[in-house]
């Protein structure tokens, strides 16, 4: 269950894998039909292995500064994309539900920050921040009597923004929009709990 939970919340780095690996692997097998060759005594097929180390080691030699330029920036953001997917813990948009959910440990799934107790024998409940999103913004509409078009609400791993645009010479209660949000989140009990904070337009929208 812990690792279906973390398959569940975490990208997969498949991909990543599979084209580094056939990187190395067409690079090693270009090694050795280059040894091949030059074993057999033909010639090589793109350039000979010693002439390549000799220019390598005399670089920047025989190549412009700009082009040395551009393969250096195309290495390096290429190296930078490797290290950065083996790094960071490539969380996706998601949130677990409270442990009540389900039954098993979910305290000890890496990356659950906030560990809830156990309550149940349930399945463990992943949600998308989308749907996240559209309760709260619901919530948020209702506390704040706005249209759906007036309330835009932006889920992030801990924190929760809530955006709304009054209408004129409505005025909006903050505090009630705060609130009612609250209580949405309360009552999902998502894992990393987020903050929520309420953003009011100083500008209005003419009512229809």
């Amino acid at each position: 269950m812990r690792r279906i939970l973390y398959r569940e919340t975490h990208s997969t780095r498949a991909a990543v894998a599979t084209v580094a690996g056939l990187l190395v692997m067409v690079l090693a097998a270009y090694g050795m039909l280059e040894a091949g060759v030059h074993a057999i005594g033909q010639p090589a097929w793109l350039i000979e292995p010693q002439v390549a180390a000799e220019r390598i080691v005399a670089l920047p030699a025989g190549i412009s500064p700009a082009l040395l330029g551009v393969i250096g920036a195309v290495l390096a953001m290429a190296g930078l994309f490797f290290l950065l997917n083996a790094l960071l813990p490539g969380r996706r948009a998601r949130h677990v539900l409270d442990g009540r959910y389900g039954g098993q440990a979910v305290e000890q799934v890496p990356g659950l920050e906030e560990p809830p107790a156990v309550r149940g024998n349930g399945p463990v409940v992943v949600v998308d921040d989308e749907v996240i999103a559209s309760a709260l913004a619901r919530s948020a509409r209702l506390a704040a009597n706005v249209t759906p078009e007036q309330v835009m609400v932006v889920v992030s791993r801990h924190q929760v923004i809530v955006n709304v645009r009054p209408t004129s010479g409505v005025p909006v209660d903050e505090s009630s929009v705060l609130a009612a949000v609250q209580e949405e989140l309360g009552e999902m009990a998502l894992i990393p709990a987020p903050d929520a904070r309420i953003n009011v337009s100083t500008s209005g929208v003419i009512g229809a």
